[in-house]
Formats: structure tokens, sequence, C-alpha cells
């Protein structure tokens, strides 16, 4: 993959998105920082690419736990500035962990503070290069994207991958979001972009067939809203079988009246009372040979290699 000197990227696994180093004379910025419970991993990554030499800079593209659960690590490890979407400014000075979708997707991240934000229309040097700030709402309402013209690469976080995009949370409580992917997907087609480096999955060049191949994605999910919510759920499941490797189907059961997003999406799907059924029934589809998880008796296991996909 052709990208400039100044950028490495860190391919993660499914608990952790990509961490984007750059470097320049002036700033070493990393964008993104991981799953807290890989923050150790990811100071060992930054620190071998960089040496001696501090980090300068954390950026965010949003504020979901896999993107941002290394930056209180990081923090400790070098006292570097933070920049954050504006408009999860208030959340994260009162740590609001409903706002910021931690409590309603089961999922964890150590509190992290932050020195400055970012909004759509601003511009960032990192790397050397100048990067515009692109608003990126679907996914996440407050996302964003870095896009550099000069070098026509998109860091698109997870509005586009190779093979579609993120869940689209915000549909899971009746709020708008196929909309606003469909539109950032229309952004992106007019954009001149050679490079993109999505939130999970290697960079890639074919970016005109990943558009097509996520318009076509919107426009499935949006026939039927119930296949985005099977969607989060499955995921919701893999991601916390991936962070905990065990888990019984009792306690599953029982955090779909602890995380919101969760309860939300099979509320979508089926009554409460078929809850238990429901689950059983995605855990073997998810369960099929070569799958991410595996049933031992009442437990539910997760395999080793997961690869992450729409």
């Amino acid at each position: 993959m052709s990208l400039p000197a100044s950028i490495q990227v860190f391919e993660r696994g499914w608990l952790s998105s990509n961490n984007v180093l750059l470097v320049d004379d002036t700033c070493a910025a990393l964008v993104d920082t991981g799953y807290s419970t890989h923050a150790p991993q990811t100071r060992t990554l930054v620190q071998a690419a960089l040496g001696e030499r501090p980090l300068d800079l954390i950026v965010n593209t949003h504020l979901h736990s896999d993107h941002c659960g290394g930056n209180a690590l990081l923090q400790a490890a070098w006292p570097c500035r933070t920049a954050i979407p504006s408009a999860e400014a208030e959340a994260v000075r009162n740590w609001d962990e409903a706002r910021l979708t931690y409590r309603g997707t089961g999922q964890t991240c150590t509190r992290f503070t932050f020195t400055e934000t970012i909004a759509p229309g601003m511009h960032l040097k990192l790397g050397a290069l100048d990067w515009e700030v692109l608003g990126a709402p679907g996914h996440d309402p407050h996302s964003l994207m870095l896009y550099c013209a000069a070098e026509r690469v998109l860091i698109s976080a997870d509005a586009l991958w190779e093979n579609g995009f993120g869940v689209i949370f915000p549909e899971l409580e009746g709020e708008s979001g196929f909309a606003e992917e469909q539109a950032v997907l229309e952004t992106i087609a007019k954009l001149d972009v050679r490079t993109v480096i999505p939130g999970h999955g290697a960079p890639f060049t074919n970016v005109a067939q990943a558009l097509e191949r996520a318009f076509s994605r919107v426009a499935w999910l949006r026939a039927d809203p119930a296949r985005n919510a099977k969607n989060a759920l499955k995921v919701l499941i893999v991601f916390k079988l991936l962070e905990v490797r065990t888990m019984t189907f009792d306690a599953l059961t029982r955090m779909l009246d602890s995380a919101s997003a969760m309860r939300a999406a099979a509320t979508m799907l089926k009554p409460r009372e078929e809850w238990p059924a429901l689950l059983r029934g995605l855990i073997e589809e998810l369960a099929v040979q070569g799958g991410p998880l595996t049933v031992d008796g009442s437990c539910i296991v997760a395999r080793n290699t997961v690869t992450r996909s729409a």
C-alpha cells in the first residue's frame, strides 16, 4: 500500500480500531487508540515506532470504545494533547457513560481527558500534511473523517470499510441514521480519493467498488430496519465475547436488560419473552463452522481469530 512516509498504519484486530501514526518534525500524532483491554499493546506499538520521541497528540474520529479505549494509558505514558469531536466535549467532561454509549453497548472505556476539540470544516496539520475534518454521521452522530487532498488519502473511521461500514446505531434508538450514512457515502464519492484508511481492516485503493458495496448495503438495511438490528446484536455479542472470552447464555440474556443498545436491537426483533430463543438462534448462526463463536454446554466461547465485517 503506497502511503506517504509520514503515515504509519497499525492494523488491529476485532476489538480495537486501526491506529494511524502521523509524524513530522513538530508533532507525532495518533488517530484513534483502540480498545481499553488492548491499550498496553497500543502503547507498545507507538513506543516502538517513536523510539525516544514522545507522542504529542491523540486525535479521535469518534468516541466508541474501540476507538478511544487507549486514550487514558497513552495520556499517562506521555503528556500528549487530545482532540475529540466537539459534540462530545460535555459528555467526556462529565464522563457520562450513557451518552458516550459505553453503558448502552455493555463495553468499557477507562476515563480520559481532552485538551481540545475538532469539528467539520477545520484543518489539521498532521504528518506534514493538511487534513480537512469532515462530518461522518450515520454509524455515530458525532463521527468525523480526515481527508488529505494533496495525497488523496481518506481516514474514514467506520463510515466506509472495504466491505461495508459500522453498525448504524442511531436507528436502534428510533433516530435517523440510514439517510446520514447515505449522505456520507455520497460525500466520499465526490472526493478524489486514492487510498482509504478504514477504522477496521487493511487500507485499500479499490474505492469505487467499496462505495458500490456500501451503497448497496445501505439500501438493503433501509428496506428492512430489522436487518440492522440483527447485525447490531450480533456485533455486540461477538465484541463482548472477544473481551471476556467466555460467557453463559443466562449472563448474556441478562445483558439485554442492562445494555440499552442491545435491548433496543432485541426489541426490534422479538418480544421480550422470546429473547432467550432469539439469542440462542443468533449464537447458532455465529457458531457455524469458521464462525467467531463456539458453544460448550451452557457457555459461549470466542474463537481466537475473528475478521471484522459489516
